[in-house]
Formats: C-alpha cells, sequence, structure tokens
C-alpha cells in the first residue's frame, strides 16, 4: 500500500528517488515526503499533502540535494491525510524514518516514549519507530544495532527504511511482513516496495526474507537474518522493462491494461500448451504426483482474485468432480475449520503480497494441506516463495489500481490448473484436449470483444447522472456480474451490486425502476432461456436493460432494452471473453464522469496491510 524508495549512491538522488515515487503512484496514496542527508550531514525534509507532484513543486522552490536519502507515498491508516502525517518521521534530528505496515502495538509504545520526555509531533504508528531508534542510539554502539533493539519491542508487520547523520554513509532497510526489496547498483544501493520503483537505475534485485536487518553502504550488503546471523540471499536479474510503466498512446493505465490483455494471455500460453494437452512441468516439479492425491481444491483470494477463484469453482466441479470452496482471505484467516486429507490450497494474488493471502496460506501450511499452490504475477513474491507450487500470470506490470489483465490471465491459469489435474487423474482427456483447443483461441476472440469499444463508449454516457446500478449473471457468469460491479464502483463511485438472475425475485427487483440501469451478460449456454425470462421482469417493471449477449441468442432490440453483440464463443471461455466489455464500460463511465481513472480515492493497487 505505501510505497518506499530509498537510495546512497555516489550521485545526488533527488530525481532518483523521485521517479521511485511517480512509480509507485498506481500502489495508491495520499501524501508524499522524502528525506536527504545533505552535504552538511544534516537531515533535509520535505513532505506534502496529495500527490507526488506536489511535493516535486516544493523541492522547485526549496531545492535540496544528497547522496543518500529515503521517501515515501502514505496511504493513511493511524491519522487523517495531512502533511504532519506524512512520512520521513524525524526524531531529535538524528533520525529518519519511512514506513510501510501496521505497528499493533505502538500506543503503549507512545505512552512510554511521552513519558521519558519525547514529543510527537504526528497521530502515526510510524513516529514511535523513529523515536525508539533515537532512543536506542544512546546506548546502541551503531546504527544497525540501534534499529535491532528497536524492532525487538516492535509488534505487526512493516518495512522500514532508516538513515542518520551519526552514519552519513549507512542506509538501513528492514523487512517484516510487508514486502522491501534490495536494488543492486555499481557504487550505489536502494531500497523499494516494488521492482517498478528501481527499474530506471537497476535489473538486479535481492528479495528480503521476513526477519532481514539489511546495512547498506555505496559498495557493501550486508544481509542479517532473524537470528542475527550474517546470510546470502540471492540477486536476480529481472526481466521486467521500465517501458511497462509509460502510457504511450493511452490517456490511462487502465485502458492501456485492457487493450494488453491479448498480448497478455498470449504470454501467458506461451510453451504452456502442446497438441492437445498442458505441460506438466509449468507448476514445478513433481506436480502430477501431487495433484493424482488431490480430493479437494480450496481456493482463497481477496477482491478480483476472489472473483476468478469463483469462477473457477465452475470449471472445477464441473469438469474434475473435485469439491471446491473458494473463501475470502481475509474471513478464512480468522475462520475455525476442520482440517481434511487431500486439500489443495490455491492462492490468488496479482502482487504476491496480499497480507491477508499470506497468513491464509500461513494458516493452511499449519493445517497440513497436500500442498499449496499460488497463481500470482510476480515472480519472485512472498506467495510464490512460500507455496509448494506456483503458476505464474505473465501480464506484465498492471499500474492501473482496477485490475484487468491480471483478472483474465489468472482466468486463463486456472484453466491450466483444471487440465493439470484432469491430466493427473487420468480424466476424461478430451476435455482437456479441448481446453487447449479453446485457449489457443482466446487471444483472437479478446481482440474481438475489444473492438465493441465504440459502441460501449456510446452506451457509457447513459450511466454519468445514475447513482445506483444492478450487474446480473447467471452460472460462471455471476461471479463475471460481480466483477463488472466492483470495476463499476471502484473507478466511478457509481454504488454497484452483482446477483444472480435467478435472485431477482428474492429481493433486488424492489430496486428496478427507470433510474437504475441493469447490466447483464448472456451468453449462449444452456442457461439463455432463464436468462431471458429474468430479463422480461426487469423490462416489466420499468428497467432500463444493458445487455451483452451472443449474436445468435435470440435477443432482439426492444423499448428499454440496449445490445451489444457479441461474437460466439466456446462457453468455456465466455465468462474471460465476457468480462471485456464489463471493463470497458466501467472505464468509459469514469472518463465520462473525470473521475481519477488509475488511482481512484481511497484505494491501493497492494493491499499488503491487515
Amino acid at each position: 500500500m505505501c510505497g518506499i524508495v530509498g537510495a546512497i549512491a555516489q550521485r545526488p538522488v533527488t530525481e532518483i528517488l523521485l521517479e521511485g515515487l511517480r512509480r509507485l503512484e498506481y500502489r495508491g496514496y495520499d501524501s508524499a515526503g522524502i528525506a536527504l542527508l545533505d552535504a552538511d550531514q544534516r537531515i533535509q525534509r520535505t513532505r506534502a499533502l496529495g500527490r507526488v507532484v506536489a511535493l516535486e513543486e516544493k523541492l522547485q522552490q526549496s531545492p535540496t540535494q544528497g547522496m543518500m536519502g529515503i521517501s515515501h507515498t502514505r496511504w493513511a491508516t493511524h491519522g487523517e491525510p495531512a502533511e504532519r502525517n506524512a512520512h520521513p518521521h524525524i526524531s531529535n534530528d538524528r533520525v529518519a524514518v519511512v514506513h510501510n505496515g501496521i505497528i499493533e502495538n505502538y500506543e503503549a509504545l507512545r505512552k512510554q516514549l511521552i513519558a521519558k520526555g519525547y514529543q510527537f509531533q504526528s497521530e502515526t504508528d510510524t513516529e514511535v519507530i523513529a523515536h525508539l531508534i533515537d532512543e536506542s542510539l544512546e546506548f546502541e554502539s551503531s546504527l544497525l544495532d540501534a534499529v535491532k533493539a528497536t524492532i525487538k519491542q516492535l509488534r505487526g508487520a512493516y518495512a522500514l527504511g532508516v538513515i542518520s547523520p551519526k552514519e552519513p554513509d549507512t542506509l538501513i532497510a528492514v523487512r517484516e511482513g510487508s514486502p522491501l526489496i534490495i536494488g543492486v547498483g555499481l557504487g550505489e544501493h536502494f531500497i523499494g516496495s516494488d521492482v517498478q520503483a528501481m527499474l530506471p537505475v537497476t535489473n538486479r534485485f535481492i528479495y528480503l526474507e521476513n526477519g532481514d536487518v539489511v546495512k547498506l553502504s555505496r559498495y557493501e550488503i550486508e544481509i542479517h537474518d532473524v537470528k542475527g546471523d550474517i546470510v546470502e540471499r540471492p540477486m536476480i536479474e529481472s526481466k521486467a522493462c521500465s517501458m511497462d510503466s509509460e502510457l504511450g498512446e493511452f490517456r490511462h493505465f487502465m485502458h492501456k491494461e485492457i487493450h494488453e490483455q491479448p498480448q497478455a494471455v498470449q504470454n501467458t500460453l506461451e510453451g504452456r500448451l502442446g497438441r492437445d494437452s498442458i505441460n506438466q512441468c509449468i507448476t514445478g516439479d513433481n506436480v502430477s504426483e501431487t495433484l493424482k492425491q488431490v480430493e479437494e481444491v480450496r481456493i482463497i483470494a481477496c477482491g478480483t482474485s476472489y472473483h476468478a477463484g469463483l469462477i473457477a469453482r465452475y470449471w472445477i466441479e464441473s469438469m474434475t468432480e473435485l469439491p471446491c470452496r473458494v473463501e475470502v482471505a481475509s474471513e478464512y484467516r480468522y475462520r475455525r475449520q476442520p482440517q481434511r486429507d487431500g486439500v489443495l490450497f490455491v492462492t490468488i494474488s496479482q502482487s504476491g503480497e496480499t497480507a491477508d493471502t499470506l497468513a491464509a496460506l500461513e494458516k493452511a501450511k499449519e493445517h497440513k494441506a497436500l500442498a499449496t499452490l499460488t497463481i500470482c504475477n510476480v515472480p519472485e513474491s512472498s506467495l510464490i516463495r512460500e507455496s509448494d507450487f506456483s503458476l505464474l500470470t505473465i501480464a506484465g506490470a498492471e499500474i492501473g489500481v482496477a485490475s484487468t489483465k491480471a483478472f483474465t490471465t489468472q482466468l486463463v491459469c486456472l484453466q491450466l490448473l483444471v487440465g493439470l489435474l484432469l491430466q493427473a487423474k487420468g480424466g476424461n482427456l478430451q476435455t482437456v484436449e479441448k481446453i487447449v483447443t479453446n485457449l489457443k483461441k482466446l487471444p483472437v476472440l479478446l481482440e474481438s470483444a475489444i473492438e465493441k469499444e465504440k459502441e460501449i463508449e456510446i452506451l457509457a454516457e447513459d450511466f454519468v447522472e445514475k447513482h445506483h446500478a444492478l450487474f446480473l449473471g447467471r452460472g460462471d457468469q455471476y461471479p463475471v456480474a460481480m466483477e463488472g460491479a466492483l470495476k463499476l464502483k471502484e473507478i466511478s463511485y457509481i454504488h454497484a451490486e452483482a446477483y444472480p438472475a435467478g435472485e431477482l425475485k428474492h429481493g433486488p427487483l424492489a430496486l428496478v425502476d427507470s433510474e437504475m440501469p441493469i447490466i447483464a451478460v448472456a451468453p449462449n449456454t444452456h442457461l439463455i432461456e432463464k436468462l431471458k425470462s429474468n430479463l422480461e421482469e426487469v423490462r416489466s417493471r420499468g428497467g432500463e436493460l444493458y445487455l451483452f449477449a451472443d449474436k445468435n441468442a435470440g435477443i432482439e432490440v426492444k423499448d428499454k432494452l440496449h445490445l451489444i453483440e457479441m461474437e460466439t464463443v466456446p462457453e468455456i471461455l465466455a465468462p474471460i471473453i465476457y468480462t471485456i466489455p464489463l471493463q470497458l464500460l466501467s472505464y468509459h463511465v469514469a472518463v465520462f464522469k473525470g473521475t481519477d481513472v488509475d488511482k481512484p480515492r481511497n484505494l491501493a493497487k497492494s493491499v499488503t496491510v491487515e
């Protein structure tokens, strides 16, 4: 959620830090700040409420330079969005700290520090950390030891960047539960919450483990593990490209990422499909032997990834005949469940750092799940490292907060998982062949769905003055409707709900009137006639219908029925294809309303705190 960027170099680092913050804007934030150690070894801090551009303007008015510094974008957890609560936080001009995460015992620590004479300038939990380090500097021999003494007193999840004039050639980094990465340069090193922040200056990264404390100088990286031992962590050369963060011809990242979906799906399928089967090694060694023993699939995720899991439940149960449960991670982690044998525990996350999903994975290990498998877009993420097996979405960087290509590539990976389960268990191999054949068609079918954009943009104008919307779907299209409702509310701030169309009589019909647009998805499946009846229930009550339907479904344009005809697609691909028009509808509604499409209010891209 919050974003950290730090640097220690042989050159001024102000612009490096600012560019890193710009690249972390997609994560969501309400303020930004920077602290540098200047030529006189004094901490120079600048903070601003709002966007990074406001911080840049302040720095232009009062230029500050230094060869070591830390910076931050804040998403408020403790204390309102205000400059006094923005990071970095300073104690007695001797310590500056940036922090991502939540310190659970900060109130008790704050009272102790006030009793010792420390004065607080903010309402944040982070300022406690700065004062604790300052206090520890009185009796510890180094900044590293002072930080180590401090984190022993902290309870919660956090990532830290720390600098002090007492050691002008040292930058300290800490990871405990919140992601933090080291960027490796030549005579310079960096810290960041995300590789995107550091791609302009390096493509070599070290992914820290929980409990790691790192001492960085310009030429050395010294990593101490949770036991205090000096350890080596592997250095990975990233293939990510800084161009992924460029808009190019597009006005918004969300729009760009909708249009990137055919290529993202093609990349995700590359090397994974044979002529009529799925490559067995795509999730890791010996996966087939493990999948043979699966008796139940349990999918845990949050937000959009949860919707992907709900769609997959239909596929898994209908094609493999295995029971499948799908749960919200934040609920699962606190609910008691009976332990069962043969459970394949599947976690889904775009970032691989979602706090609730990581906690759920830890719980699954305690319950001795047969195996854990993560579907994720970041190969070096915590979820990937903590799981037995992984299935990567090759979606590229997704900058827009509202997920698009991450969602469709997650669905592709879930179909691959269905095929792997069938192959491992000696199931209906004709079904596997059908999955493979259809997936090969998918990029072209996605292109045809995107070509409906001009028609959808015209419909979007009808929503500008609306305050509520209802999305309907049946079968595996119900979670698609849920995802469409989520997209609309995320970026246009229109209240939207999704219902199974068959539930209209059980309450939602009471909402239907001429001011309530009803959006429905209608591929030509065995449920189409049932859906037609549901839609007539809406029309007969004066509802305005917006329908995305198969051109061969036999639906005619009528009064109060706006129809976008979709190409006929294989039933198993329909949830993926019919997601596209709902993404485009939400996008164009938001553009017409003038909202901040890529950075909607109050939301963050990577939810790394509970």
